[in-house]
C-alpha cells in the first residue's frame, strides 16, 4: 500500500479507496483489451485463411514452412502448442493457444514479411499516411506493444492508477491505451460500441481516480 498512501499524502482511507477504484479499473480494463485481442487474433485468422489457406498457422513450421527457418520464437510457440494439442489439433484450437504477444509479432518486420506482408489489409478503414506518420505495420506494432504492456500489468497485479514515472495519481496512461483500442477497432471496421455494449466503464472510472 505505500505507493497508494503516497500518492494520497499518507492519507489510508484515500489510499483504501484508490487501491479499490484500481481494482475495478483493472477489472474493467482487461475486460476491453480481452475483447480486443480476440477481435484482432479472429481478424488476424481470417486473412491468413483467405490468403494462405485452412491450416496456415500450422503449415509456417512444417517443413519449408515460413516459420520454420529464420523465427525460431514464432516458430517454437506454434510448435509447442502443437505438441500440446496432439491428436486433438483443430486450426482454431491452435489460433485459440496463442496469446496476445503472438498477434502483435505477426507486425514485427520479420513476421510481416514472412506472411507476404498483406496483414495491413486487415485495417480497410485505416487512415492514409503523411511524410510525418505512417501508418504502417511499425506504428501498429508499437501501439499493441502499449496494448500489451497494460495488459501485462494488469495480470501481474500492477497497478494502472498512477502518472508514468511519477508517484502520482493519474489515469493518462490507461486512457491513451484505451483510446488505442478504439482506434484499431475503427480501422478493423468493427462497431466497438455495439460489441463493448455494457462492458464499458473506462471512462467514468478514471473520471473518479482522477478526481480523488
Amino acid at each position: 500500500m505505500n505507493r497508494y498512501k503516497a500518492a494520497c499524502s499518507c492519507n489510508t482511507r484515500k489510499a483504501m479507496t484508490l487501491y479499490r477504484y484500481n481494482l475495478r479499473l483493472s477489472q474493467e480494463m482487461f475486460t476491453i483489451i480481452s475483447c480486443f485481442e480476440v477481435a484482432l487474433r479472429n481478424t488476424i485468422d481470417r486473412h491468413y485463411v483467405k490468403n494462405l489457406g485452412s491450416h496456415w498457422l500450422k503449415d509456417t513450421v512444417t517443413i519449408g514452412g515460413r516459420f520454420e527457418i529464420g523465427h525460431p520464437i514464432t516458430r517454437d510457440i506454434i510448435t509447442n502448442a502443437l505438441n500440446d494439442l496432439g491428436i486433438h489439433y483443430t486450426h482454431s484450437k491452435l489460433v485459440a493457444a496463442m496469446d496476445f504477444g503472438f498477434w502483435r509479432y505477426m507486425f514485427a518486420p520479420k513476421q510481416y514479411r514472412a506472411l507476404g506482408q498483406t496483414l495491413m489489409q486487415i485495417f480497410p478503414c485505416k487512415p492514409l499516411s503523411t511524410p510525418g506518420l505512417q501508418y504502417n505495420q511499425s506504428y501498429v506494432f508499437n501501439i499493441l506493444a502499449r496494448i500489451n504492456t497494460t495488459r501485462n500489468r494488469i495480470a501481474h497485479h500492477e497497478p494502472i492508477c498512477f502518472q508514468s514515472l511519477n508517484p502520482l495519481i493519474g489515469t493518462t496512461d490507461t486512457r491513451q491505451n484505451y483510446y488505442r483500442i478504439l482506434q484499431l477497432f475503427q480501422w478493423m471496421n468493427i462497431d466497438e460500441a455495439a460489441l463493448l455494449y455494457g462492458l464499458d466503464h473506462i471512462i467514468t472510472v478514471c473520471n473518479e481516480i482522477d478526481a480523488l
